[in-house]
């Protein structure tokens, strides 16, 4: 059963004045293309094919606005970093969350999505220096983590603590293998809820 029954898409924008009303609480999602992103809501709502995956990275190129209630919303951002797409769009996706992170007052969280195979990239860390500029809490979660070994596991995440610091909360995560779900939620729903993480 879905944790969020009501869930239910809303719409895309591809410039600023597509976003939808900047009333109640969001939490957006972000991630390089092929992180997992897609596979890691659907995982957390519980909702099968909620968010499109697809087997070609960057499929996400627009900001995809779904409501969990009347007041509270999950926010899909494009991935970036990997989808072979013109110098052009990726300029355009660019703008597009730079204009979504200074516009928006009801954001009230981060969850980035990172490849724990991968680590940290440029464009990952441009999006938590966004993120940063509204004081609101980010959660990142190392998907794909059955693909490593328990020792990779253990240093990824250690890796991850390390490079991040203490303002921004990291876990293993991986939505094949349900890994990391209840604390994931638990992310989620203190981001929406304005309360810390139990």
């Amino acid at each position: 059963m879905s944790l969020y029954p009501a869930a239910r898409f809303i719409t895309s924008a591809a410039r600023a004045a597509q976003f939808v009303p900047d009333q109640g609480r969001e939490v957006a999602f972000a991630g390089r293309s092929n992180a997992g992103k897609s596979s890691a809501i659907n995982a957390i709502l519980n909702r099968r094919d909620f968010a499109r995956t697809s087997k070609t990275p960057g499929r996400t190129q627009l900001i995809n606005f779904f409501a969990l209630d009347d007041s509270r919303r999950l926010i899909d951002l494009p991935g970036y970093g990997y989808a072979r797409v013109s110098k052009e769009m990726r300029d355009h996706w660019r703008q597009l969350l730079d204009d979504y992170f200074h516009a928006r007052d009801s954001l009230a969280g981060l969850i980035l999505v990172v490849d724990s195979r991968r680590g940290l990239g440029d464009i990952d860390w441009q999006m938590l220096e966004w993120a940063h500029s509204l004081d609101g809490p980010i959660h990142v979660l190392l998907t794909k983590a059955d693909k490593l070994s328990r020792k990779e596991a253990t240093e990824a995440l250690a890796r991850g603590r390390e490079e991040l610091g203490p303002g921004v909360t990291v876990q293993l995560f991986s939505a094949t293998r349900k890994l990391g779900l209840d604390e994931a939620r638990q992310h989620l729903d203190a981001m929406l809820e304005a309360r810390p993480p139990s």
